[in-house]
């Protein structure tokens, strides 16, 4: 079986990209981030202009939504590494170029909204939050699928599903119906990327379906969200997940699952054996996270069983 080199694949797939671009442009709703902050509540703080200091107490958001509205933020602005990571692999020219700069230009909006939003409403120390920002775009963010396009399609498919749904629950946690309504625009914005990459592998794995295959196994068998470097990130995810914001049992049903189904993978045709040996392993992976998913609720629940005993007594 013939493999397809990554020119090969960019030059075949940029029908698809033409077709998914036209579609995400029809779908996609135009929106203001500053319509989504409640500028009113601002007030000036201290510094060079002499307002207030930032107070924990300036904030009634419970303290795991804050966490979450960190990760997400800090997540979101590393966008120019992002941008300069897909640029790389997919070009400026054509269908392709047009889609790395209108991603950029949608994921752009939600750094911009979300960090207004938590520097009006002082649900967040500023300084710490700039610090974090600081940090963490030093840092910068790179591929760890070296440049290899059908594991970047693999892994932003189920990224920017799961980016949704975190985002979407942030809101929901956060008890403000102001910032539920930002993360929900937010998080449909997300969807749509997800819809537009899914798409493009649903294509790949009929040009090249044992190449496709092995990059779903690989991204899988490695998956990590892109805020992965920010400082703290394994405490700050626990924390996270203890919430329910996103968990293991939402990774797998609500992530991986329903991304699987679309492309039907489990009755894709014409693989070789690397391909077979790759759908294997995703079986398997899949079984792995049931067995870890079911664990961490077991040990949430019995945790939440002794918080309760012990404020009862």
């Amino acid at each position: 079986m013939t493999v397809l080199s990554q020119t090969a694949l960019l030059t075949e797939l940029e029908p698809v990209v033409e077709k998914n671009l036209d579609r995400h442009l029809s779908l996609a709703k135009e929106w203001f981030p500053h319509e989504y902050v409640p500028w009113s509540e601002g007030r000036t703080f201290d510094g060079p202009l002499g307002g207030e200091a930032w107070s924990p107490e300036d904030s009634t958001l419970p303290e795991v939504a804050r966490t979450a509205l960190i990760v997400n933020l800090l997540t979101e602005d590393n966008l120019p590494s992002y941008h300069h990571e897909i640029a790389t692999l997919f070009g400026r020219d054509g269908a392709w170029g047009t889609w790395v700069h209108r991603w950029t230009a949608e994921e752009g909006r939600h750094g911009t909204a979300i960090r207004d939003y938590l520097t009006v409403t002082r649900a967040v120390d500023p300084v710490a939050l700039e610090r974090a920002r600081m940090v963490h775009m030093s840092a910068g963010y790179q591929n760890v699928h070296d440049q290899e396009m059908l594991h970047s399609l693999a892994y932003v498919s189920f990224q920017e599903l799961a980016t949704r749904i975190s985002h979407r629950n942030t809101g929901r946690a956060t008890g403000d119906p102001t910032c539920e309504a930002l993360l929900a625009r937010v998080a449909a914005d997300e969807n749509l990327h997800m819809v537009f990459y899914r798409n493009l592998l649903g294509a790949a794995f009929e040009l090249a379906p044992s190449q496709a295959m092995r990059a779903v196994a690989d991204v899988l068998a490695n998956f990590q969200m892109p805020g992965v470097g920010i400082d703290g990130f394994a405490r700050k995810s626990v924390a996270i997940a203890l919430a329910g914001i996103y968990d293991l049992r939402q990774h797998r049903d609500d992530v991986v699952m329903p991304v699987l189904r679309q492309w039907n993978l489990f009755e894709v045709t014409g693989l070789n054996a690397d391909g077979e040996a790759a759908r294997d392993q995703i079986a398997a992976h899949i079984d792995t996270l049931e067995t870890q998913a079911s664990r961490f609720e077991e040990r949430r629940a019995a945790r939440a069983a002794r918080v309760a005993a012990t404020t009862q007594a």
